[in-house]
């Protein structure tokens, strides 16, 4: 069981990365800091990452969210009150409820015995 989780909390990190990085782009980066659109293209991105938890874990509403807490966190780098780093503390943090959360819910619904979606 443990070796699921595992898999599981390695998924989430790896799909937070490739969304937060090269999914993400220059032109996203800066449309989400300023401009017209700024709102628009923080809710977009913050969209992808949590289409990424909801893949990962097969759980929509952990996708939405993830897409409301990034889209909160995001905000608060862009207005200043939190650092690079802090922020992506944040995003981490955030993927370790959702693992957790998971972890209970399959240990009180099914019993230590559970299997995840994707296995």
């Amino acid at each position: 069981m443990i070796e699921h989780y595992l898999m599981l909390a390695l998924l989430l990190l790896g799909a937070h990365w490739v969304c937060d990085y090269p999914l993400q782009g220059q032109f996203l980066s800066d449309a989400k800091q300023s401009g017209p659109l700024r709102v628009y293209h923080l809710i977009a991105h913050s969209g992808i990452q949590g289409a990424g938890v909801a893949v990962v874990t097969g759980n929509v509403w952990l996708g939405l969210l993830e897409w409301l807490a990034h889209t909160t966190i995001d905000e608060a780098k862009v207005r200043g009150k939190t650092t690079f780093a802090q922020d992506q503390a944040l995003h981490i943090f955030c993927k370790a409820v959702w693992l957790g959360y998971l972890l209970l819910f399959a240990t009180f619904s099914h019993g230590p015995s559970t299997s995840l979606w994707w296995r």
